[in-house]
């Protein structure tokens, strides 16, 4: 838990808690403990706390001028909290899912990009273009 607090960017817009990134990281050393207890409680009976569920939705400008309301574009905020939460329960998945994945599977793998994926399509795609009766 005090890894994730420790890398908590602390330029981020704080949430609707109002809790600031620079708070947490800096903190991080104090905060671990007490979040960790939190988490695995959380985890253990299955509820998320209620204050990490709520989200703002502020418009932001996509555009220098506001000419229409397409010139906005919603911005969800959340808690800073939450998303280390998330983090730590994601960490966790990962680890134990790698063997039952599907090897075509790319997205939130880690050393699995766009590329990748791009490229074992088209090294598929070839290999059986060049193979006569064979079928993608």
């Amino acid at each position: 838990m005090k890894r994730t607090l420790c890398r908590v960017n602390p330029q981020k817009s704080a949430g609707p808690d109002n809790i600031p990134g620079r708070l947490l990281r800096e903190c991080a050393e104090q905060l671990a403990d007490i979040f960790t207890d939190i988490i695995n409680i959380s985890l253990s009976s299955a509820i998320v706390p209620t204050c990490l569920k709520t989200t703002i939705i502020v418009p932001m400008l996509k555009k220098s001028t506001v000419l229409y309301l397409d010139d906005y574009c919603p911005v969800a905020l959340t808690p800073i909290m939450k998303k280390c939460f998330e983090r730590l329960v994601m960490r966790h998945i990962k680890t134990q899912l790698p063997p039952s994945l599907d090897p075509m599977q790319f997205a939130y793998r880690p050393n699995h990009s766009m590329d990748v994926a791009v490229t074992t399509t088209l090294h598929l795609a070839l290999t059986h273009l060049a193979n006569k009766d064979s079928y993608v």
